[in-house]
């Protein structure tokens, strides 16, 4: 039996995992929705809730808190600007992890991690081509 052996551990070390978390939350509050492996997608939701949480409660020593964990700056605005507002009459619950089926190069299980009422219009920000407008220089 396995029981009380607490997270997973994604066949990583302890460094690499606390990286992996952190790009991964840093990515779902950016997007507000990825695609990853069900286990991965099972660790990240209790991690990306408790940020949101800390982000309802407020104050600095919160953000503090989250800075540590997030190490993001701009997604650590979102967080604590766009997203504690969202959720301020939410009390748990934040995410959804749906099944998409089965990855054909290794056959590992997807799954679509999601954050409740998300802005569809943050999905695929800032990926692709950088548009150049006439006049503008890159």
């Amino acid at each position: 039996m396995r029981h009380k052996y607490g997270q997973r551990k994604l066949q990583r070390t302890s460094q690499h995992r606390a990286a992996l978390l952190r790009n991964l939350s840093a990515s779902l509050i950016k997007h507000e929705q990825i695609t990853t492996t069900v286990p991965k997608a099972k660790e990240l939701r209790p991690y990306i809730e408790k940020l949101i949480t800390l982000a309802k409660r407020g104050g600095l020593s919160n953000r503090r808190l989250a800075h540590a964990r997030l190490q993001d700056d701009a997604q650590l605005a979102k967080l604590f600007d766009v997203l504690a507002e969202r959720y301020s009459g939410r009390s748990g619950g934040y995410t959804r992890i749906v099944k998409a089926g089965i990855r054909a190069s290794d056959a590992a299980p997807i799954a679509i991690i999601e954050l409740v009422d998300r802005d569809v219009a943050a999905k695929g920000q800032d990926s692709g081509p950088v548009q150049v407008e006439e006049g503008e220089e890159a």
